[in-house]
């Protein structure tokens, strides 16, 4: 994943059940950098990757068993 990357967001801490998002970087600390709209306002979140949700908004294409060639 690119990033910053638009993501859904699941997180106990703040309450979020599939809020939108924006990935900014993923810390080595063990830490999600995400830009959050909260109001009219985007503001800076750190959330911690243990108990966080990430998930890209654009979904991937659907491949189809004729698409995959499995070698036998």
């Amino acid at each position: 994943m690119e990033l910053p990357a638009e993501v859904l967001v699941h997180n106990p801490i703040l309450g979020l059940k599939g809020g939108k998002a924006t990935l900014v970087r993923i810390s080595p600390e063990g830490f999600y950098e995400l830009n959050v709209p909260f109001g009219e306002r985007r503001h800076r979140a750190l959330l911690p990757v243990q108990g966080t949700v990430i998930i890209h908004r654009t979904p991937e294409e659907a491949v189809t068993a004729v698409e995959l060639e499995i070698e036998r």
